[in-house]
């Protein structure tokens, strides 16, 4: 009848047949990570494309000549001048690297010299000018009812 040659064949047709299944079932498992990986990859192109489309109405000239000339009262621009342009060499100093002031340099400039003094005239003239700050804009703004904080804050959408 059934010689233990033909069940240690039998257990090995069932173990490869189980091997087999489990591969085909991981294998499958993979091809579905595969397609919802590439199903985010085509939303985010998708989203990129169109906050591209919207980059480009929001930029448009005539959108921004319109929005200029409405609000040109309140921001009060001015157009750039070529000479206001630099280089990021030429940018001033963090603090943390300005130098610390000696203090022999401001008793020898008040010591009454005249040159020194027609230099320290001529330098504050060369400083940069401060950069004034905005006012808070909008009704409540004006109130007195925004803080500083609060008004520098943007709700922002999210694309998922």
């Amino acid at each position: 009848m059934l010689k233990t040659f033909d069940l240690v064949l039998i257990g090995v047709m069932t173990a490869t047949a189980a091997v087999t299944y489990t591969i085909k079932h991981r294998a499958e498992l993979k091809l579905e990570e595969v397609h919802r990986l590439e199903a985010e990859i085509k939303l985010e192109e998708d989203t990129i494309d169109l906050l591209k489309a919207d980059w480009a109405l929001q930029s448009q000239p005539n959108r921004l000549e319109r929005l200029v000339n409405a609000y040109n009262a309140e921001l009060q621009l001015q157009p750039t001048e070529s000479t206001a342009l630099v280089h990021a060499k030429e940018l001033p100093m963090l603090k943390s690297e300005v130098p610390v002031p000696d203090t022999t340099e401001a008793k020898a400039g008040a010591s009454g010299a005249k040159g020194a003094t027609v230099a320290s005239a001529k330098g504050a003239t060369d400083k940069a000018q401060p950069v004034p700050t905005p006012a808070p804009r909008g009704a409540a703004a004006q109130r007195g009812l925004v803080q500083d904080d609060e008004a520098d804050e943007i709700e922002t959408g999210s694309v998922e």
